[in-house]
Parts: structure tokens; sequence; C-alpha cells
């Protein structure tokens, strides 16, 4: 797993020279078919990653947000850039995200934040880090005037969580900065409590390096229900937390949530 994380830290950087490469220039940023963006950086990391996997792990598989190949019980999840939408603007709050995911199981995870160089890493049963520090979930409850909730909506989700969300605004502060793997290492972090992630098709790549990132740190993540799921396929959404406030949160959205 060591090696396998160096190997997923060297593809973070390289991803993050060539997200810097493009941030001030025109990214070549258009819709896909779910209208969501995609850019040039996007293609480009995705196809790096297939191409580097292919040369040092040539039986595994790559499922990449924009790109993918071959079949394994060993495959990088990967999301080149978390947060397009907002780099496509020159906003720069995106982050490239990596994961090893044995058997649906996420061992390895990787999350690189270019604009403040900051590496998030983990492996399974080794605690997670921050540019090689170790980092810890807060302690604070849902009423602390301390935490701080993301909260992300995406249009293609099968879920509305608006009458959740106005549900947690009367308990604590929420936000959205745009990255919802960015702020999950938030939480991994101590800085916010929890994240919401309503995507289903295809968002495990968003996910997968964060379910091992956070949980070494403390925290807890699962689908919007509080299951357990793979991170190899589609996902039913993603709650990320302190673990703290995960079961109150859980109840709220199974009150509050409306299924479209």
């Amino acid at each position: 797993m060591e090696e396998y994380l160096e190997f997923a830290k060297d593809i973070a950087y390289q991803a993050g020279k060539i997200m810097l490469k493009y941030f001030n220039q025109n990214n070549g940023a258009s819709y896909k078919g779910d209208k969501t963006i995609v850019t040039l950086v996007d293609t480009e990391i995705n196809s790096y990653l297939i191409e580097k996997v292919k040369e040092h792990y040539p039986t595994h598989a790559v499922d990449g947000e924009e790109e993918q190949s071959g079949k394994s019980n060993f495959v990088w999840v990967c999301d080149p850039v978390d947060g397009t939408a907002m780099y496509a603007r020159h906003i720069p709050v995106a982050v490239f995200s990596l994961a090893l995911v044995i058997d649906g199981v996420p061992n390895v995870g990787v999350v690189y934040d270019p604009f403040t160089d900051s590496l998030y890493t983990a492996i399974k049963g080794k605690g997670a880090y921050k540019n090689g520090e170790k980092i810890s979930v807060n302690d604070y409850t849902l009423e602390d005037i301390r935490t701080v909730c993301h909260c992300d909506m995406w249009s293609k989700a099968k879920y509305n969580v608006c009458k959740v969300f106005e549900k947690l605004r009367k308990q604590t502060r929420l936000n959205d900065i745009g990255s919802i793997t960015r702020a999950s290492c938030l939480v991994a972090t101590g800085d916010y409590s929890l994240t919401i992630l309503t995507g289903t098709e295809h968002k495990h790549c968003d996910i997968a390096a964060v379910k091992v990132i956070v949980e070494e740190a403390g925290g807890k993540v699962t689908d919007l229900f509080g299951n357990e799921q793979r991170y190899d396929k589609s996902i039913k959404g993603a709650l990320i937390s302190n673990g703290i406030v995960h079961n109150e949160v859980i109840q709220i959205i199974k009150k509050y949530m409306i299924k479209e």
C-alpha cells in the first residue's frame, strides 16, 4: 500500500502542474451531455493517469470521471478536477482526487490542492495526513457555533435536499465552496463538521479518496441514508462528517429529503 500511495502522490503532483499550467489560460471549457463543464485539463489528467497505470500496473483498471480503462477488482478511481465549474471560471478551489479501490473499498486516497500546495493522503488503517502532518476531525455538535456544513447541489441528482438544508440552516452555518472533495478534506482537518453530496451517477469519483481520508482522520462517510456503499460504481449520494453529527443528520435527511 505504501508503494501505491507513492504512485498516487506522483500522479497528484503532475496533475497539479497541469492544473496550474492552464489555470490563467483558455482552458477549453465546454459542456457535456449532463450539462456539467469539462476542460482540457480534465481530459489531459485523466489520459495521463491511464497511461501511467498501464505502465506500472497493467492488470489494474482506471475509472476516471472523463475516461475509463480496463476491468479489475483493483480500480484507480479518479476525479481529475473536482470543482471544474470554478476552475473553468479561474476561481482557485478545484482539487485532484485519486483512490485505489479494491473490491469496492478505497484503500489508498490522495487529494491535491495545487493552489495552496496541500496534499491530503491516507492508507486504510494508517491514519490521514496533510503534507505529512497527521490530521483529525473536530468534535463539534450541530449546534456548536464553530460548526460549518458544506451543502453541494447537483442538477442531475435523484434527491432533493432543499428541505434538509432549510432545517439545517436553523442549527448551523451552511456554505458551498464549489468543490465537494475540497470541502470533505476540510472535514478531515476539522475545519468543517460535515458535507452533503446529492450526486449519484458516476459521483463515486468525487468521494472514493475522501472515504479513506476522512475515516482515517476519525470521521465517517456513508451514503445519504447512513449505509456503506461501493466506490467502484455510482453511489447514492454521500454524507461526510466528523462522526458526531452523522446520525442526527441522517435522521433529518430521512425526514425531509424528497426523491425525484
